[in-house]
């Protein structure tokens, strides 16, 4: 019997809910260890307006993995070459869901021929899908943590 992992699919702009409630549910609850109650809901205000979020997604290449038709996680690829975005429901967390910057980039580069990814974000997300061979170009600035 062959395991399948979730079902990839790119972004569309009815996805900008049910993402932006991914992003804030991901930010307050998976980097609780990391960063204090204030500066999670600093983060994760990013989403409040769900249409600029939504916009931001539909400005990169996004893709949303999911479960049964529901989105579990989204990462987005921002000008073809680093990964901005990269979170997963805490229901998931854990459970491969979350796309890795190879599959990001091995789509993107199917897409559109783009150079592999690599990705910048916190020590927290880091390890839901780093490996030795996964480039952590760098991590958030320490203004955000």
């Amino acid at each position: 019997m062959t395991v399948q992992g979730p079902a990839l699919r790119p972004y569309l702009p009815a996805d900008a809910p049910r993402l932006a409630a991914i992003f804030r549910e991901a930010v307050e609850e998976l980097t609780i260890d990391e960063y204090d109650e204030a500066q999670r809901a600093a983060w994760a205000s990013a989403a409040d307006d769900v249409a600029a979020f939504g916009a931001r997604l539909g400005s990169m290449l996004t893709l949303v993995a999911a479960e049964d038709g529901k989105a579990m996680a989204f990462a987005s690829l921002e000008d073809n070459e680093m990964i901005a975005m990269l979170y997963v429901h805490p229901d998931a967390a854990g459970r491969g869901f979350a796309p890795s910057p190879q599959t990001v980039s091995a789509r993107n580069v199917m897409a559109a021929a783009s150079a592999p990814a690599a990705a910048s974000g916190s020590h927290a997300a880091s390890h839901g899908w780093t490996k030795p061979s996964s480039p952590m170009v760098s991590e958030m600035p320490s203004t955000m943590k």
